[in-house]
């Protein structure tokens, strides 16, 4: 971990102990929600393995220990991972129903989806967290009221800093190129917010969509005969876990590739402007221990997190013959590929 990271991890750490109590509801003792057989039972679904995805788990589990609901003591957590199928988050969501869960806590639109689905004839609650348009996705009404019982912390895209970034790193970029899933309701909005913003930073867009992750190779390759000069990810699960496939026929034509977020960076991306995933789920674990706590899910707005960091890898950049603006390398997040 660079210098920079860690004073960036301890500034947050410092952040949550200021703020912890007060995030946290104090009119019940975790203890107080304690069912007969010894706590609250929480469904954890996760769409795929992935190590932002990843993070936003450990964070919740932190989120809720600092509310007072501390795994092995007053809660359990049922952990399941859909492996990046539907049909597995259907399933998972179902069984939690069937298991009668407390609450359900999903990670990414199509787990989120599924439980809010499976537990429509229920009162059990829905949680979500990393997904980026909540609203376009039909999970909520509205980030100030839901509409249902559901509510959650959204990893809503930061495009203005995003397209800043590129610019900063590559001052003779004229087009950017993008692949993304034509049914990810996020990445179309991300799309539709990209064409809108580029023309302010100088840029145009080129984009090709595809259904599954066989379609990649032939996708990058249109990018590339239309001219792109680099690459742009969005939270796309299928161009995510495609990403060592998408970075080697991108690299192989000399065209950097910008990730959506730090872990895309640490695996060979040049660089991002993103949320901490880890702050995410934190602050994901304290909404879920203030519905435990008794207050209903439909009266807690939903959030997203707007302080976002940049992050490079330095060996990327080196490798491209990149120069980083002091300004931004004094505020970033320096890595290398696969840091620890």
């Amino acid at each position: 971990m660079s210098r920079s990271h860690r004073l960036f991890a301890l500034a947050l750490a410092a952040v949550f102990a200021l703020f912890a109590l007060s995030a946290c509801s104090s009119g019940n003792d975790a203890g107080d929600s304690a069912d007969a057989e010894g706590g609250v039972v929480i469904g954890l679904t996760q769409f795929a393995d992935h190590p932002s995805l990843d993070n936003c788990r450990a964070g919740f589990i932190q989120g809720m220990a600092n509310c007072g609901y501390v795994e092995g003591e007053n809660v359990t957590y049922d952990y399941q991972c859909a492996q990046g199928e539907p049909t597995n988050a259907s399933t998972i969501a179902n069984n939690y129903v069937a298991r009668d869960c407390d609450l359900i806590l999903a990670i990414a639109t199509q787990s989120a989806l599924s439980a809010l689905q499976a537990t429509e004839e229920t009162d059990i609650p829905v949680v979500f967290c990393a997904i980026s348009e909540p609203v376009e996705n039909g999970l909520i009404d509205s980030f100030e009221s839901t509409g249902g019982n559901i509510t959650g912390v959204s990893d809503k895209l930061p495009v203005a800093k995003y397209l800043e970034l590129i610019r900063a790193l590559l001052p003779e970029a004229e087009t950017i190129g993008i692949v993304y899933t034509t049914s990810e309701p996020n990445s179309i909005a991300h799309l539709a917010q990209v064409e809108e913003l580029a023309p302010d930073y100088g840029f145009t867009v080129e984009s090709v969509g595809i259904t599954a992750s066989n379609e990649l190779f032939s996708a990058c390759d249109t990018l590339m005969a239309r001219g792109v000069d680099c690459h742009m990810n969005f939270t796309d699960n299928t161009v995510v876990q495609a990403l060592p496939l998408l970075l080697q026929k991108f690299d192989d034509a000399n065209i950097p590739v910008f990730g959506s977020e730090e872990e895309q960076v640490k695996n060979g991306c040049l660089a991002s402007e993103g949320i901490d995933y880890y702050a995410l789920g934190v602050r994901t674990g304290e909404l879920a221990a203030q519905i435990l706590d008794g207050t209903p899910a439909s009266e807690i707005p939903a959030e997203y997190i707007t302080e976002t960091f940049p992050t490079i890898n330095e060996e990327v950049a080196a490798r491209y013959g990149i120069t980083i603006p002091s300004d931004l390398a004094e505020r970033a997040v320096m890595v290398t590929t696969n840091a620890e």
